[in-house]
């Protein structure tokens, strides 16, 4: 039975070079440009794994709503609250701290251009 592995989460942003830097800060994960003819593109990721990569493209619209879709980041190295001031100093901001609400537990934030993420407990 065959099944599907998922290769990219892609990012629409304006600049594409400063949110790759961003995430490859927040993931320790190295980055790459891609000079794709038609296509240039920069991405996130450990090569040879079967983590998914995170990608990033210059699209030429705002972002204008909610994300449908986000990433959920757990602390490896330290609190929540360390990690949270971690990526504070990173450029994110915080949108919705969720820690002390049920349900809850997580902090909402979101990366420069807005795009928003969860750190969840991990303690």
């Amino acid at each position: 039975m065959s099944r599907s592995s998922i290769l990219n989460v892609t990012f629409d942003c304006a600049d594409p070079e400063s949110m790759s830097r961003f995430w490859s800060e927040v993931t320790r994960w190295p980055r790459s440009k891609a000079d794709m003819p038609g296509n240039p593109f920069w991405w996130v990721g450990l090569d040879g794994g079967d983590s998914p990569h995170l990608v990033f493209v210059e699209v030429p619209e705002p972002k204008r709503v909610k994300n449908r879709l986000h990433l959920d980041l757990v602390p490896r190295d330290g609190s929540q609250e360390q990690e949270i001031a971690r990526l504070e100093s990173l450029g994110a901001r915080l949108v919705d701290d969720r820690r002390s609400v049920t349900p809850g537990g997580w902090v909402v934030m979101a990366d420069p251009e807005g795009n928003e993420f969860c750190v969840e407990g991990g303690e």
